[in-house]
């Protein structure tokens, strides 16, 4: 029998467990520079098999939330250099997921005259984080967007590309394309919002247009084993709203996107996050769609993974909130230690408190 706790091979990459760190913002990156601190976040986590960093802007458009970090400058480069080499001195790996907000953002988080982009001219109820008038910083009503015209599709894809190729050089051992989470890729797969009128919009051919392309430029650019793409098949964050043919959609997404061969699709149920699940039995169509390895995320523990892993759903894990209490997840699990439990009050902002004090089980136990 798999278990979630043995090494795996992932394209050239040996994993040393099945237990991926899912991506999570933390907004500590207050000039969207990686500084010291999250070098040391990353590197006291390198015990998970693989690490997927949070959400890393790959554009100044590319911003919604005040204290990210991106990935398109050579400072930045430089930043997430430091964070990759601590992570592989300590034995890991770790992948850059790829983010553009679309119209999950807001005027004052943009560059000077630049307005957000989406697949249509429509805000919906999304939002944003950063500077408010009364000189706090907190949520934001996103601003009205833009429609991307047709022709500038091929800007965004070549933002994403020049990103991809900056994590590869940052040392990297690959990338991941946020496409998720109500942000631009699912913008414009979402046929209750995209309504345009060109080749990227209508059919589902159309919807899955832009991040096939995408995911087919950065694999030429980096690799397909370099390499993964996130999708939140049914997910309502971001505004996102149901529309007839979203099973159909999702399972097409399936079939594209993993023909493209990249080294793993990666699935988040966002239940977790108080919104719509997967619904019962889509998973296993999904798997059944999908020719890579397919990784999952939502929710899930040691238990909940292995019991997964057991019906063939998937064959990596994704956990995010217990990574942030236990820097050790992955031996804690193996040693059957006690799991942490976080401080919400300290996931977003401020400084090392709920970052990277949180103490590993044997510092716990001597501390003791």
């Amino acid at each position: 029998m798999t278990s979630i706790l043995d090494p795996v091979s992932l394209g050239p990459l040996v994993l040393s467990s099945r237990i991926a760190m899912a991506p999570m913002t933390r907004s500590r990156a207050r000039s969207g520079v990686p500084d010291e601190l999250t070098v040391e976040y990353y590197r006291q986590r390198a015990g998970a098999g693989l690490i997927i960093t949070e959400g890393t802007n790959i554009s100044a458009e590319g911003r919604g939330y005040a204290a990210t970090p991106g990935i398109w400058t050579d400072a930045q480069v430089a930043g997430w250099a430091r964070v990759t080499a601590a992570v592989h001195d300590a034995g890991g790996h770790i992948f850059c997921q790829l983010w553009h907000v679309g119209r999950q953002s807001h005027d004052v988080l943009m560059p000077q005259g630049v307005t957000p982009v989406s697949s249509m001219a429509d805000a919906g109820k999304a939002g944003a984080w950063g500077p408010r008038e009364d000189g706090t910083e907190g949520p934001l009503s996103a601003s009205p967007p833009r429609a991307l015209a047709t022709e500038e599709i091929a800007r965004v894809i070549a933002d994403l590309v020049h990103a991809a190729k900056n994590a590869i050089a940052a040392g990297f051992d690959g990338v991941e394309i946020h496409a998720a989470n109500g942000y631009l890729f699912e913008q414009f797969i979402n046929g209750a919002l995209n309504r345009r009128q060109d080749r990227y919009g209508g059919s589902i051919e159309n919807r899955l247009r832009f991040p096939a392309e995408a995911l087919a430029a950065v694999i030429a650019a980096v690799g397909a084993e370099r390499t993964g793409i996130r999708l939140a098949p049914f997910g309502r964050f971001g505004d996102m709203h149901p529309y007839d043919d979203e099973a159909e959609t999702w399972l097409a997404a399936a079939k594209v996107l993993s023909a493209a061969g990249p080294a793993y699709i990666h699935l988040s149920d966002q239940e977790t996050l108080g919104q719509t699940g997967i619904p019962p039995g889509f998973a296993a169509a999904f798997r059944a769609a999908c020719s890579v390895p397919l990784m999952m995320a939502g929710g899930f523990d040691l238990a909940k993974g292995q019991a997964a892993l057991d019906a063939g759903l998937c064959d990596l894990i994704a956990i995010g909130r217990p990574f942030i209490a236990n820097p050790d997840l992955v031996a804690r699990y193996r040693n059957g230690w006690p799991v942490a439990r976080p401080d919400r009050a300290t996931f977003y902002g401020g400084g090392a408190a709920g970052y990277t004090d949180y103490p590993a089980w044997r510092a716990t136990e001597e501390i003791a």
